[in-house]
């Protein structure tokens, strides 16, 4: 397939390891831009190379603390547009592949650092996982039954919504600017200031009602019957968000309660009409409802499990489940690009990369014989 993406032409070189930097990557190279992921082959050992991240990639294994993989690493940057690393703050200066070193060699590099706590204030030296930026950031509070411990997300949002989309954004940003400046620049991207960056109904409730808000019981989190999930007489869920009036209008003449349109945030009698849609969603089955909801203007949805996601209509008619080349002669299910352009549409040209699986064709790209690359690789640098 050809590389005809919006990032065609732009060449990314990662450092980043885990989840946040190679999602980021990814969301780069599923738009057209050339990603070579370097990577240091102690990682392999820990088995966290995630390789739903890496497709439409490129892998090369360099040890940096050496200084023939140091080398190598400067002939990888010289002709590159983004460098992106995710180390702790200070640790890229050590290795001698800072902003500040590159930089002096290719101004117009755009150069990216995703970690936990950011290159500045008292979490500098902090270590962090996505469940401790969720904490700090106020979000983990506002996620789980009232009254109860917090729940931690299935899903990393930190990571990915953070450092992965973030990210993506500040170096597509830095980019754009470089169109007009001609000069690349810095970008400090903390996953924590990220989800912080995720509150803002939170705020304005706060401002509104001049109180913190609580676990699961704010407007948009089970406080009214509107909004909410319920279970159903097959054990399943679904959920209801029926916030303006127009769409409770018509849930409660469906289940024959219509004098609780009015009622929708009425205070006094919040827990009657919950313990009453709770009861009656158990009376059906999820598919059952489905049948019924389905025709209305309601804002409902099934609570589904992954393998219900990836093959439902809906994602395989918007191509968020596609089946692609698994790399070893098959087919595999694989998540979309979901932002679609009409005109340099995204895609997935290649099957996810196995580590260090073009080190040698990208070492010969830069100059490096076969015999090169055979000593390199007896010397433990790649």
């Amino acid at each position: 397939m050809a590389n005809s993406g919006a990032l065609a032409g732009i060449k990314v070189v990662d450092l980043s390891r885990l989840l946040p930097g190679p999602f980021c990557s990814m969301i780069l190279a599923d738009h057209g831009a050339r990603v070579i992921a370097v990577e240091d082959k102690r990682f392999i050992a820990d088995g966290l190379f995630l390789s739903t991240v890496y497709r439409n990639k490129e892998h090369v294994s360099l040890d940096l603390k050496t200084p023939e993989g140091k080398e190598i690493f400067d002939k990888l940057v010289s002709d590159a547009d983004v460098v992106m690393e995710g180390f702790r703050p200070g640790a890229a200066k050590r290795l001698g592949v800072d902003y500040e070193t590159l930089s002096a060699k290719n101004p117009k590099l755009v150069y990216c650092s995703i970690t936990g706590y950011g290159q500045t204030g008292p979490f500098v030296e902090k270590a962090g996982h996505d469940v401790n930026y969720l904490s700090y950031a106020g979000v983990l509070d506002t996620i789980g039954p009232e009254g109860q411990p917090p729940c931690i997300p299935g899903v990393q949002i930190a990571d990915i919504a953070g450092g992965g989309l973030h990210g993506a954004l500040g170096i597509i940003l830095a980019l754009f600017a470089r169109t007009r400046t001609g000069k690349g620049q810095y970008i400090d991207i903390s996953m924590t200031d990220c989800m912080v960056s995720l509150l803002p109904v939170s705020l304005f409730t706060s401002q509104l009602t001049g109180q913190t808000p609580e676990r699961s019981a704010t407007l948009l989190s089970h406080r009214y019957a509107c909004y909410s999930t319920y279970k159903t007489k097959d054990g399943r869920d679904i959920s209801i968000g029926a916030v303006e009036n127009r769409f409770w209008r018509i849930l409660c003449g469906l289940v024959g309660k219509p004098e609780y349109t009015l009622l929708q945030y009425d205070e006094n009698r919040r827990k009657e009409i919950h313990d009453f849609f709770r009861a009656k969603f158990l009376e059906k089955t999820m598919a059952e409802w489905e049948a019924e909801l389905g025709p209305l203007d309601v804002c409902f949805g099934p609570v589904l499990n992954l393998a219900e996601t990836l093959a439902h209509p809906l994602f395989r008619e918007r191509e968020m489940a596609v089946e692609t080349d698994d790399g070893k002669g098959g087919k595999t299910t694989a998540i979309g690009v979901p932002v679609k352009l009409s005109d340099t549409p995204g895609g997935i040209r290649t099957p996810p990369v196995r580590f260090g699986q073009n080190t040698d064709t990208v070492l010969a790209e830069i100059g490096y014989s076969a015999d090169a690359i055979k000593a390199l690789r007896e010397k433990g640098v790649i």
